[in-house]
């Protein structure tokens, strides 16, 4: 760190008070700050709950101008979003409830029972358990922000939904999003910035039929399709980064890995391939993909460790370092993946 903060100074990249900021942070962290019930979240928040605690130290270490916490309880006025993005130093927040816990009249998993956790919009017992918050030090230009969250699913283009298993009625209710998909504009040194945000269902715990694997697979093509100008929105001409827990790693684990990689290949988006020591260390047995890309620390050997977690800038933008950081204390099975920006030229 010391050496990558002394090339930074070289580069004259560093913000200056009162000034331009010529290096952005951008980072999204699976964070895990989730459970059993609305308002838990809230109260560890205010009690200053270890684990809190612990999560807030990693974010001031590594300092990120811009944060997506995913798997984060959000509730319908982003009260807890707004305690712990406080008490984090961050004047600027973003956050709605998405469709996780989010009651779906469907019967998802076709047991004869509705109504249950597997049976909500995506897995949860009440609506925004494990959400997703961006905590920023740019204004965020709220009224600006486009909510694809309802988007069905057979509307997207090439959808992958099982043939024969929902009816009609289900495919009228289910959205493609599991979590929500949000394009938040932010303008940084006065030249507008995109944050393309998103957190994508397991594409595991289903059956023959593939229904996660195969909804998960196409919450990451949905960014490929807006880009395409595919849908019934143009996408922004300015710059943008993607940030994402796909759930997916190109090489490794189940999911549909093609669709990853293909993103990833995507030659308007670039890949930083953010690394870690950790990680590299802690490299599951038999995996094809470069262990020191993983970003989630899973019990080996399945799932293991894989790369699942992706911070994603558009082509034109310079990266000037990138990394993973992973929380000293036990109970954060993922690291916090960073990229730095070099200001607009």
């Amino acid at each position: 760190m010391i050496r990558l903060l002394g090339a930074i100074l070289a580069l004259g990249l560093w913000p200056v008070a009162g000034g331009a900021q010529d290096l952005l942070r951008v980072a999204i962290w699976t964070v895990e700050l989730s459970r059993e019930g609305p308002g838990i979240l809230l109260r560890d928040i205010l009690e200053e709950d270890p684990q809190v605690l612990a999560a807030q130290r990693l974010i001031a270490e590594i300092s990120p101008d811009l944060l997506l916490l995913n798997d984060f309880d959000t509730d319908a006025d982003g009260h807890a979003a707004r305690l712990f993005a406080k008490a984090a130093g961050y004047p600027h927040v973003f956050t709605r409830p998405g469709n996780e816990g989010r009651a779906s009249g469907i019967d998802m998993d076709k047991d004869g029972r509705a109504g249950e956790p597997e049976d909500a919009l995506s897995y949860g017992a009440f609506t925004g358990q494990g959400g997703m918050a961006l905590l920023s030090r740019l204004p965020i230009q709220a009224e600006a922000v486009r909510d694809f969250s309802g988007l069905l699913w057979q509307d997207l283009p090439g959808a992958r939904i099982p043939e024969g298993y929902f009816s009609t009625e289900d495919l009228a209710r289910l959205p493609l999003s599991s979590h929500a998909h949000w394009d938040i504009p932010l303008l940084w040194n006065g030249r507008p910035l995109h944050l393309f945000a998103y957190a994508a269902t397991s594409p595991v715990f289903d059956g023959e039929e593939d229904r996660n694997g195969r909804r998960n697979a196409d919450e990451t093509a949905f960014w490929l399709r807006y880009l395409d100008g595919a849908l019934d929105f143009a996408p922004p001409e300015a710059s943008f980064v993607l940030l994402g827990d796909s759930n997916l790693d190109p090489a490794d684990g189940e999911g549909l890995r093609a669709q990853m990689a293909m993103l990833l290949a995507d030659p308007r988006i670039q890949d930083p391939r953010p690394r870690s020591d950790h990680a590299a260390a802690r490299a599951t047995p038999g995996q094809n993909g470069d262990p020191g890309l993983d970003t989630a620390d899973w019990d080996d050997p399945v799932p293991g460790n894989l790369r699942v977690d992706y911070v994603l800038p558009s082509a034109d933008l310079q990266v000037v370092a990138s990394g993973v950081a992973w929380a000293a204390e036990d109970g954060f099975r993922h690291g916090l993946v960073w990229v730095d920006l070099a200001a607009f030229p």
